[in-house]
């Protein structure tokens, strides 16, 4: 009897959605993969992680759980459920317990991205409001997907989803076996944290010198060889 593949959850970060997995997707379901994207309500880590973490509770048979930037924090929390077997970390944070994203991101020189972000506000239940954040959209093609042609650039900037403010200041931990893919050209989280969370997990590690933050769009193929490591490997 032949075991079944783990299923891949890819779950996207900040200021982008579930179509910038479309090229991964694609490279996975070609070999087989079976790949589930949901979407990523971006309201905070610990609401968020809680959404990722329901949705793996429903999937039968073990998780390869697939996290991009912001993302990668996310799956560090939600990889606690016992189905997961392993952590793909694609150009993305990767705290430990009681760590904060500002803290991590603190050690290490400033991304482009800080100096780029748009403060927005948005309601909340009660009457107050909370603040989220977008990235620039002139500063947009440098900062999150240089190595992505313009025209598409153009369109990422415009849909961008926004983050609220309160995910960077909230904590989260590390648990099951994990790989993670470093893009060396990335403006957004800086490479240098990248290899400092990549190692500090004791993950299996490619590295891309000429990738962008956008590197799931720009080397789909290799980021969906990666997972497929992963994916073999927990079989």
């Amino acid at each position: 009897m032949t075991t079944p593949l783990p299923t891949v959850v890819l779950v996207h970060g900040a200021f982008a959605d579930a179509a910038t997995w479309i090229g991964v997707i694609s490279e996975l379901r070609s070999h087989g993969i079976p790949v589930l994207a949901p979407p990523n309500p971006l309201r905070g880590l610990a609401s968020d992680a809680s959404y990722v973490a329901s949705v793996v509770a429903q999937i039968d048979g073990p998780v390869v759980l697939v996290g991009h930037s912001y993302g990668g924090a996310l799956i560090t929390v939600a990889g606690a459920a016992e189905n997961v077997v392993g952590l793909v970390y694609v150009a993305a944070f990767v705290p430990h317990e009681d760590e904060t994203l500002g803290e991590l991101q603190g050690r290490f020189p400033d991304s482009l991205l800080p100096g780029s972000l748009k403060e927005w506000t948005y309601p909340l239940v009660g009457g107050d409001s909370a603040v989220e954040v977008t990235i620039d959209e002139a500063a947009f093609p440098a900062v999150f997907a240089a190595d992505v042609a313009v025209e598409v650039t153009r369109v990422l900037a415009a849909a961008q989803r926004p983050l609220a403010a309160a995910a960077f200041a909230e904590a989260a931990w590390l648990t099951k076996p994990s790989w993670a893919l470093v893009a060396g050209a990335d403006r957004a989280i800086h490479p240098e944290v990248q290899r400092f969370c990549a190692r500090r997990a004791g993950a299996v590690v490619v590295e891309l010198p000429d990738a962008s933050h956008a590197v799931a769009l720009s080397a789909p193929r290799q980021v969906a060889e990666l997972i497929g490591d992963a994916v073999r490997a927990t079989s």
